[in-house]
């Protein structure tokens, strides 16, 4: 069994990345420019400061950098708050499978401290329990996704190594980012494929899956 589980949160844990589409698009039109299903899936897995240069980019826009991301930010924030939680197949029930045996989980994920908060409520109210002993946010490490720091640094604040945790990611960027820290990683595309890799195993769905299958699928 792993010593932690380590879950991204949009497109792995929760199904977002629709709400991602609209906003994105919401904001591409205030720019003056289209945004589609391809340049959702090349932003796909952060850090969202990647994407809003993209969105500047392609709308040729002069709109100050800062002044986007902030009308991104609270377009999504907006979006969280309304729409309703939806889980990513299996996913609830891992969480689930996980506190019950007291296995230490983290949350990894590449949108900021002001969006985690929005979906960590609604979780735990979901769950009707703490979900997570330790959120990791793209704006609290100097390095986002596809880096390593931000699993390292989960790992550090929960107390074991990298290659004790079992990360679920569903994007390129976040897979590596697991991957390159030492965690074994389950892949579970959801909008750009993932390649199978050294301790990386990819599976088209959660649902039906234990944290101990997803450990031992891994091969290291």
């Amino acid at each position: 069994m792993p010593r932690a589980v380590l879950f991204d949160m949009d497109g792995t844990l929760i199904d977002s990345e629709h709400l991602w589409l609209e906003g994105e698009r919401l904001v591409m039109q205030e720019l003056g420019g289209a945004w589609s299903h391809e340049d959702q899936a090349h932003c796909l897995g952060g850090p969202i400061e990647r994407a809003v240069d993209y969105m500047l980019a392609k709308a040729g826009s002069e709109l100050p950098h800062a002044d986007a991301l902030e009308r991104l930010l609270v377009v999504m924030e907006e979006l969280y708050r309304e729409r309703p939680l939806l889980w990513r197949p299996g996913a609830r029930t891992l969480i689930n499978e996980a506190r019950d045996l007291g296995i230490p989980t983290a949350l990894v994920t590449a949108s900021w401290r002001r969006l985690i908060s929005i979906v960590e409520w609604s979780i735990e109210r979901d769950l009707g329990r703490k979900a997570f002993d330790v959120t990791i946010g793209g704006d609290e490490v100097e390095n986002t996704k596809p880096h390593p720091e931000p699993y390292r640094a989960a790992a550090r604040a929960l107390n074991v190594a990298p290659h004790e945790c079992l990360a679920l990611e569903d994007s390129p960027t976040g897979a590596a980012s697991a991957q390159a820290a030492g965690c074994r990683v389950v892949a579970i595309p959801h909008i750009s494929p993932v390649s199978a890799a050294a301790n990386l195993v990819v599976l088209s769905t959660l649902e039906g899956c234990t944290v101990q299958h997803l450990w031992q699928s891994v091969e290291v």
